[in-house]
This record gives C-alpha cells, structure tokens and sequence, in this order.
C-alpha cells in the first residue's frame, strides 16, 4: 500500500540520515546526499544484490566510513549481496573478497583471512602490494 511505502522510505532515509530531506527535491540536494538517497533507494528494494559504483565518492569520510558500516551490517542481517567499484583503499579493507581489473583483464581475485588479503588468484607484476592501507 502507499501508507506501507512511504513508512519504508522513510525508514531507509533514516538509516542514512536524510529524514528531515524527505520532502526535499533532488536539485535541493548535495550531491553526497542525492547518493545516500540512491542508497536508500537500493535497499528498500530489498534486493538480493546491489551494484554501486564509487558508493562513497561524494561523502565526507566520517559519512563514508558510516554508510560502508550500514551495508556490511544490512549484509550480514539479510544477506545482500554488494558489489563496489571503487578506486578507495577503505573501501577494499571493508570488504569480504576483492576483484582487481587491469586494462579489461581480472588480475586478482583475493578474500579476507585474519585481517589480511589472501589472493587466490594473482596476475599481478611482482611486488605490486595489496590494497591494505
């Protein structure tokens, strides 16, 4: 219903912190909070899987650092699936497993194992380092 929907939106604006935006337009925005609201938007989806490209290029760090915690929390809750591109080192160290690309090409495919990257598979020139900050 349409009370159901906007009771939903408004839980999701919360969780990114745009309540008192609700009624705002998009030219009113910041271009950090019309990307919050496109991830609210992604997760009263309730989709199995969301792509984001540079998910926090436009917020401040603290900001960032805040939505990067609600997706891994909303993760680990109900099992949705994120997928980031991102050139943001804080990012990578959020994240469960890691594809890096290189001129089209997959060069490393890595997961997370006590704290540290472990690349399953590494086309990487020698020496190049791990994303660890």
């Amino acid at each position: 219903s349409k009370a159901e929907r906007r009771e939903r939106v408004k839980h999701y604006l919360a969780m990114v912190g745009l309540t008192k935006f609700a009624d705002h337009r998009p030219n009113q925005l910041s271009g950090g909070q019309r990307q919050r609201v496109a991830i609210a938007r992604a997760l009263a989806t309730h989709s199995k899987m969301v792509l984001a490209d540079e998910p926090t290029a436009n917020l401040d760090s603290k900001t960032g650092v805040g939505i990067l915690r609600l997706m891994k929390d909303i993760n680990r809750k109900y099992g949705t699936t994120f997928v980031f591109s991102t050139h943001d080192r804080k990012v990578m160290n959020m994240a469960d497993r890691l594809v890096r690309i290189a001129d089209g090409e997959i060069v490393a495919l890595g997961k997370r194992a006590e704290g540290r990257w472990v690349f399953v598979q590494d086309k990487r020139p020698q020496g190049e380092e791990d994303p660890e900050v």
